[in-house]
């Protein structure tokens, strides 16, 4: 089936539980168009109308298990990613038809919703190298001079997708400047930390860099440091041995290796343990990496750009982080600005999105914009993207109002300077203490565990602050 012009990657997600169906839905509904059926011959019936780039099923299914399908999967729909999830117990009966059935590869339950997410997404870029190494297969039949051609063409496509005018801004936004010292910084082989808030654009700008960089014609690989435990990020980064541990069933050459020659990006990188950042470190300064369970390091030529919404200094300065390791990152380093220092960009934003979202032919009222720049968006432009999708789901007209944004935006609009002014310094003071609980507890996801270390308070602080300041726990 001919694929559709839509942007994101289009997953069909096989389980019969609803309740499993529902959370794997809400888990990668942000960054895939999410196909579902609840039996392999519903699976079977959708992917004969729809176009399918990534199957994720259950093993354990009433008509049939996820192995048995996914071997009529590979038959039938030979370019389809697949994947399968399944317990501890059913482990065993997935190894004997791995290779048969052609699964990409398998996630054991309960997953994470980080690693789930990133899991997916490179399953969606495997796909599109799969479609590329068919293009060329068929290009290696033309001439050199279109061959050529073809590859700059797709560099400039590449090039001005992941630009600096991919961060989207008005004239004057607090990201110019980050924006023009990043383009400054970009040719020079220089480690670069982006600090900032999540959901403001790390990884677009970390895109930007490398593509502004000498290692553009490398490759970008990205990893979440917060979204696996230390054996699991280990093996991630350097890669492991057939045999190193349960479940490592052949070699596998990790991320570092992978951008060899180009640009590896860690998110999150100030989540990471003691233990890990010690790892890192050393393969930071050795330029080569140790496989789990080899006895031989390999040597990689990489530019690490690492991200973080924590402060990193602070966090030197408090022995959380290593200070050499936060040295060897921060050869210079770019924070980006949240959401809310940048109401003007907001406009801009929304158009953007809509026209993403596929609803160039919508737009929003004036005075719901005004709402919007308004809002604080403690989840950033992530969070101002959910917006604009539920505003689109609930629209009946081409204008959509005020009526269609969410509750929270229309309870905590950030006040005017007027508003400023009002109340005591108790009152002024205890409505900047919600605040700024408010925006941590979203950046955080309601982990109140993360959300007191920040804020150096201690789990029953920070419940007695809540309950003090009438502020409903998720």
């Amino acid at each position: 089936m001919t694929p559709p012009p839509a942007a994101l990657p289009v997953v069909l997600v096989v389980d019969d539980e609803p309740r499993s169906l529902e959370a794997l839905r809400r888990a990668l509904d942000e960054s895939f168009e999410i196909l579902t059926a609840t039996s392999a011959t519903e699976a079977e019936a959708v992917m004969e109308r729809e176009f399918v780039q990534i199957v994720l099923c259950d093993q354990r299914m009433p008509d049939l298990a996820g192995v048995e399908f996914l071997k009529r999967v590979r038959s039938r729909w030979p370019d389809t990613v697949r994947m399968i999830l399944s317990g501890y117990a059913e482990v065993e009966d997935i190894i004997a038809g791995i290779n048969e059935a052609g699964i990409w590869q398998y996630l054991l339950k309960p997953w994470h919703p980080d690693q789930l997410l990133l899991t997916l997404k490179n399953a969606a870029e495997m796909w599109r190298l799969q479609q590329e190494n068919q293009r060329l297969s068929i290009d290696l039949r033309t001439s050199p001079q279109e061959l050529a051609a073809r590859v700059a063409r797709r560099r400039r496509q590449l090039a001005a997708r992941d630009s600096f005018d991919a961060l989207i801004r008005a004239p004057g936004s607090p990201l110019d400047a980050v924006c023009a010292l990043a383009r400054r910084i970009a040719t020079h082989d220089l480690p670069v930390l982006l600090q900032g808030e999540s959901g403001t654009g790390k990884e677009l700008l970390a895109r930007a860099l490398h593509h502004a960089s000498a290692r553009a014609d490398g490759p970008f690989v990205v990893e979440n440091c917060a979204a696996m435990p230390d054996t699991l990020l280990e093996a991630e980064l350097f890669g492991h041995k057939k045999g190193a541990f349960t479940g490592a069933f052949e070699d596998r050459i990790g991320l570092f290796q992978q951008a060899d020659g180009g640009t590896l990006f860690l998110d999150e990188v100030g989540d990471t343990s003691p233990a890990m950042q010690v790892k890192l470190l050393r393969a930071l300064q050795e330029g080569e990496v140790r496989p789990v369970g080899s006895s031989r390091s390999v040597r990689v030529d990489v530019r690490v750009i690492a991200a973080t919404h924590r402060d990193l200094e602070a966090d030197v300065l408090a022995g959380r982080f290593r200070e050499d390791l936060y040295y060897r990152l921060a050869g210079i380093t770019l924070t980006l600005p949240p959401l809310r220092e940048r109401p003007a960009d907001i406009p801009l934003l929304v158009a953007a999105l809509l026209q993403k979202s596929g609803g160039s032919g919508r737009r929003f009222s004036g005075a719901a914009l005004e709402r919007m720049c308004r809002y604080r968006w403690p989840g950033n432009v992530r969070e101002l993207a959910n917006e604009v999708r539920r505003a689109l789901a609930l629209a009946l007209e081409e204008e959509m109002g005020p009526e269609l944004l969410s509750p929270r935006v229309h309870a905590n609009q950030a006040p005017r300077q007027a508003e400023l002014a009002q109340g005591t310094l108790k009152e002024r003071l205890a409505a900047f203490e919600a605040e700024v609980l408010r925006e941590a507890l979203v950046r955080h996801r309601g982990n109140k565990s993360r959300v007191a270390a920040e804020l150096g308070l201690t789990r029953v602080g920070l419940r007695m602050k809540l309950e003090r300041l009438g502020i409903l726990e998720s």
